[in-house]
């Protein structure tokens, strides 16, 4: 017999388990991205309605785009401990129920994006869409080159922001796009090695997975992290921000890379890479909302 509180605790679960599909937390990073696309895009003034209009649909595309790759996933998550749990593989709901919530809010956030901000900016948030549930997905279980892909669908949004303000593709739109590309590399490179085992069983092709010592992975890390400080600088190098940026951008970027810099022989990563890995996945969540505030205030 089924009583008061369990029918009013059945509805709650399947709210927490839907939120759960749009992945909260990386849907967070999207907007912020966004935001300081806008920011950085916006001539004069704030125009609070189409920002507005902008967190709103990107934020219903991301969590569209997040689930629709845990329905295309979830035999493969129920195998990793790290995504077993989630709504889909875990049982709370069913794969129908998910993909039929992942099909409507994202034809809400691209209807979001065409008529309350521009046509472009709803061209870019279908591309990022495409891309992530249509090629990087499948190209996860095909090729260790998956990331190049990933990280193309991350550079898009602070696109979408600037096209927001500007009504047009820009160089800015591009260097911050240039910037969240080559950041996620190195940022996904360390936590494919956190959860290499995880990985292995759930039979993605990571580069963790192939590199056996572990050395090309670091080599990965490193060069991209040296890469990402004449990349963040482009912005001052183009007039779009000043010496308050530049500098400050050079400071963290050398600090990023210290964290990245591992001391242990190659040989020894295997066994001891993973609190070095962890100091580069954390320097890296640090770094890029430090770098874009600093934009952003600059800009300001």
């Amino acid at each position: 017999m089924t009583t008061a509180a369990q029918e009013v605790c059945v509805p709650t679960r399947s709210a927490s388990a839907y939120l759960e599909l749009t992945k909260p937390r990386l849907s967070s990073l999207v907007l912020f991205t966004a935001l300081v696309g806008f920011v950085a895009g916006a001539n004069g003034p704030i125009d609070i309605l189409v920002l507005l209009h902008l967190l709103v649909g990107t934020m219903f595309v991301a969590g569209g785009a997040n689930a629709f790759n845990q329905v295309v996933e979830r035999e493969y998550d129920a195998r990793m401990q790290r995504t077993r749990n989630r709504p889909v593989p875990s049982g709370r709901l069913k794969p129908v129920e998910a993909l039929r919530f992942a099909v409507v809010i994202s034809v809400i956030g691209l209807a979001e994006l065409l008529v309350g901000v521009n046509l472009i900016a709803a061209f870019f948030g279908a591309l990022a869409l495409a891309l992530y549930v249509f090629v990087y997905t499948p190209l996860k279980r095909i090729t260790i080159h998956n990331t190049l892909v990933g990280a193309v669908v991350g550079a898009i949004p602070p696109m979408m922001g600037w096209v927001a303000a500007r009504g047009e593709v820009g160089v800015g739109g591009w260097l911050l796009a240039a910037i969240l590309f080559v950041w996620q590399l190195p940022h996904f490179f360390s936590i494919a090695w956190i959860y290499r085992d995880d990985y292995q069983r759930g039979g993605f092709r990571m580069l963790s997975v192939a590199d056996g010592a572990g050395l090309m992975t670091r080599i990965q890390i490193g060069l991209l992290t040296m890469l990402l400080i004449p990349v963040s600088l482009m912005p001052s190098v183009w007039g779009l921000t000043g010496r308050f940026y530049f500098n400050a951008a050079f400071l963290i970027g050398i600090v990023y890379l210290a964290f990245c810099l591992w001391r242990r022989p190659a040989v020894d990563y295997q066994n001891n890479g993973l609190p070095a890995a962890r100091r580069a996945f954390l320097a890296s969540v640090i770094y890029l909302p430090t770098l874009l505030t600093l934009y952003m205030v600059d800009k300001l």
